[in-house]
């Protein structure tokens, strides 16, 4: 029984589903459309799609491919990382909108007969029985319901309901920035990639749309009341300095029903179970935007759970809480050291960006010809902290 129809669901229960796992999967929404989103599928995760045999699937959904990340400053243009020569067949970050992702995913598992989706069904709380969680109850527009199940894994998101039904408590890693998404037209004579701009005071990510610039615009901690009551040209404004030749298009924001607000979350679960339930994804470890790494960890969560509990899952038996314990132990060092990553990128750029004390000119043009740069953080941006493959065995139709 898995709650969350994101990332870290959906891929849980399509790898399970395809070895022969009966599996049911709850998505409190009625469709997978979630728009101002970064929806960065990297190299680790095309390669878990190819291992599932999706990755032509996937190729076929409007995508575009980044190789290089870079940074605009008010003093030039920096080079980051080019993930051209990673290994394997994919050195490329695909921009594809995540509920084209999901319903891949879905749509792959529903070809088995033991996975069922349930959608518009909302799981509020667990069923615990002998010390132990044995299913959940999830309401949908026909009343409340019970599912049994041996193993009830939580992977609804960052603001997990089952989590807290638990009593479990993420440790608070701190953010210091909320996130202003919004989207304008792009011309054909407008820049081709996708960058981060920062100036002091003022940072925000352009990522090419094709045919619009995906714009998500980073504000201080709790800040967005403020920027509210600035007006709309509170917005426009910056937008227009930051990125003049879009100047002549932020009139397209008309208003803040025209933006979505991600509000920023940093933050770890010191323990990822309970005995009979898994937390994984955002439910066990929430992640900032930096690197755009978020759906990545999820997957990678999902197919270390796959790999490690598919066997023991398809008996039926309940999972002893140990080996629920080897799965947190396998994927908390990756995560460490990922929020680790972004806490640095935070505190030596984000804050001072933000404060008007971010100075750019220290940084060097192309830091790609910096050997130890250019073998770290593409691997890094690219496959992240231990990277998972599909192991289980896809298990023969009945």
């Amino acid at each position: 029984m898995i709650a969350g129809g994101g990332p870290a669901g959906a891929v849980l229960a399509l790898v399970l589903a395809r070895a022969g796992v009966e599996v049911t999967l709850l998505e409190k929404h009625g469709d997978f459309l979630r728009d101002f989103r970064g929806d960065t599928i990297h190299p680790s995760t095309l390669q878990v799609l190819d291992e599932l045999g999706l990755a032509r699937e996937f190729l076929r959904l409007p995508h575009r491919k980044a190789y290089e990340v870079g940074i605009v400053t008010d003093a030039g243009e920096t080079r980051l990382a080019n993930l051209r020569g990673l290994p394997g067949r994919y050195d490329y970050i695909a921009f594809v909108p995540q509920w084209e992702f999901l319903n891949l995913v879905t749509s792959a598992a529903g070809a088995y007969p033991n996975f069922r989706l349930l959608m518009n069904a909302e799981a509020y709380d667990l069923i615990r029985e002998g010390g132990a969680v044995r299913g959940l109850r999830y309401r949908d527009a026909s009343g409340e319901h019970e599912i049994r199940a041996a193993l009830t894994v939580a992977a609804d998101g960052r603001s997990s309901t089952l989590r807290e039904r638990a009593g479990l408590v993420p440790e608070d890693l701190k953010a210091p920035m909320d996130v202003v998404w919004f989207a304008l037209p792009r011309n054909d004579g407008d820049r081709d990639d996708t960058f981060l701009r920062i100036s002091s005071g003022n940072m925000m990510v352009a990522i090419n749309r094709e045919t619009y610039w995906q714009l998500a615009y980073l504000i201080p901690k709790g800040g967005y009341s403020a920027l509210v009551s600035g007006g709309i040209d509170a917005l426009r404004e910056p937008v227009a300095r930051l990125l003049p030749w879009l100047a002549d298009r932020t009139g397209g924001i008309g208003g803040y029903d025209d933006v979505s607000v991600l509000t920023v979350m940093l933050n770890r679960l010191r323990r990822w179970h309970r005995p009979g339930l898994l937390c994984i994804g955002d439910a066990a470890h929430a992640m900032s935007p930096v690197f755009g790494v978020g759906i990545n960890l999820a997957v990678q969560d999902a197919v270390a759970a796959a790999n490690l509990l598919a066997g023991s899952l398809r008996s039926g038996a309940p999972i002893p809480e140990p080996t629920l314990h080897l799965l947190q132990r396998r994927r908390m060092a990756p995560t460490r050291v990922t929020q680790a990553a972004q806490r640095l990128v935070q505190n030596l750029v984000i804050r001072p960006a933000l404060s008007r004390r971010f100075d750019p000119s220290g940084l060097p043009r192309d830091l790609t010809k910096v050997p130890l740069v250019n073998r770290l953080i593409p691997r890094f941006v690219g496959f992240g902290v231990r990277p998972e493959h599909v192991y289980v065995r896809e298990s023969p139709p009945p």
